[in-house]
């Protein structure tokens, strides 16, 4: 009971900083002392990092206010980002994607492939729906907005993408059904060396060029061959190495942040140019996969717990993959500004929607406590 006190009193003291550092960021900006604006931005984003740990329905968000706190450094100080001791840090970015990737792998199993065996209908609506669904919300809403061509071509290339991880734990919390969002974003990354180059080539590539075979070989580079390198450690150690559950995960995360402040640095004069456009571009792009997603899957009579599976599955991409590989399609580091856009703004859409999602118990849930259990298992043996 005591410890539970001054837990709660740490984490009261954290909102009190908060508080603080933004009454103080806001002052040095009215005074334009902006060298300062960037610590406390971040000093502010972390304090409630601390704060929302504390806090069943907030905790969700705490990695999202992380990512915040990084990108404020980002945009304040972009040659902190840029380049190191003369090392261009752009370069690491494509290495950061193939760690994640081939922490991917090592959660892999032939146990995964048998659940797409067992609902094939559910694996290829969902893969169908986020293939068509993404890239042409994509398309529309880039032109809608009349952005830049290299601009335009990002947000193209965010819907080309396969979904993330991130959809896997947003499906959990949200009540859905967990095999088969493991499922679907399992076979939608493996299709991605071969559709998200041809979905690129034909709706992006009106703005941008894009060389279909290079852009193929990239993508196997950054996917295929560090996904089956995983898969291959994980079967020759035969759960000898449970270290990397744990350590994996965590370096993935980190990985993310980095390519993001990364890629914001490098884009940083553009995206303030027109950077209140591009959240709302990708909040729209993101918003209108989760509704055409759901609604999709009520259409071909999906229950409710799958639906607001392939809702998630659709409107949430993997914006890191999206954002290393417009690295290499493209010298523009405007082509990166929406996904790396992308990536903070589906963490909170998401986290909000399956918050919703999981105080509503689907009506047609008739799954046992069996069930339940083993989904439980897929969700530490994948996700965590």
């Amino acid at each position: 009971m005591i410890a539970r006190m001054k837990s709660n009193t740490i984490y009261n003291l954290c909102y009190v900083a908060a508080g603080i550092f933004l009454a103080a960021w806001i002052f040095v900006s009215i005074q334009q002392m902006h060298q300062y604006g960037g610590w406390l931005l971040m000093l502010f984003f972390l304090s409630l990092v601390v704060a929302f740990r504390g806090n069943k329905f907030l905790k969700g968000f705490s990695y999202t206010v992380l990512i915040f706190a990084a990108v404020s450094l980002s945009m304040y100080y972009p040659d902190y980002f840029k380049t190191l001791g003369g090392f261009n840090l752009s370069l690491i970015i494509v290495p950061l994607l193939q760690l994640i990737m081939f922490g991917m792998g090592t959660e892999l199993s032939m146990q995964d492939f048998s659940r797409i065996l067992q609902m094939p209908k559910g694996v290829i609506i969902g893969i169908v729906c986020h293939y068509t669904i993404m890239p042409m919300i994509g398309f529309g809403v880039a032109n809608m907005f009349n952005f830049p061509p290299e601009i335009a071509a990002g947000i193209i290339l965010v819907g080309c993408s396969p979904s993330g991880l991130a959809s896997n734990v947003m499906c959990y919390l949200s009540r859905g059904n967990l095999a088969l969002s493991v499922s679907v974003t399992t076979v939608s990354t493996l299709l991605a060396p071969l559709l998200t180059p041809l979905l690129m080539r034909f709706l992006g590539g009106s703005f941008i060029t894009i060389h279909l075979l290079d852009m193929v070989w990239e993508m196997v580079k950054m996917v295929v061959i560090p996904v089956a390198a995983g898969m291959l450690l994980r079967y020759l150690l035969k759960g000898k190495a449970t270290w990397l559950n744990k350590v994996l995960p965590i370096t993935s995360m980190i990985g993310i942040v980095l390519i993001l402040v990364i890629i914001i640095a490098k884009g940083r004069d553009a995206l303030l140019q027109v950077g209140a456009l591009i959240v709302l571009a990708t909040f729209i792009h993101n918003t209108l996969g989760y509704l055409l997603g759901y609604w999709s899957a009520r259409l071909f009579k999906f229950n409710e717990r799958d639906s607001r599976t392939i809702a998630l599955e659709v409107g949430m991409q993997n914006a890191g993959l999206a954002s290393a590989l417009a690295s290499k399609i493209s010298t523009s580091p405007a082509v990166a500004l929406a996904p790396a856009v992308f990536g903070p703004m589906m963490n909170i859409t998401g986290s909000l929607l399956s918050s919703w999602w999981h105080n509503r118990v689907p009506k047609d849930d008739l799954v046992d406590n069996e069930k339940i259990a083993d989904e439980k298992e897929v969700l530490k043996a994948d996700i965590l």
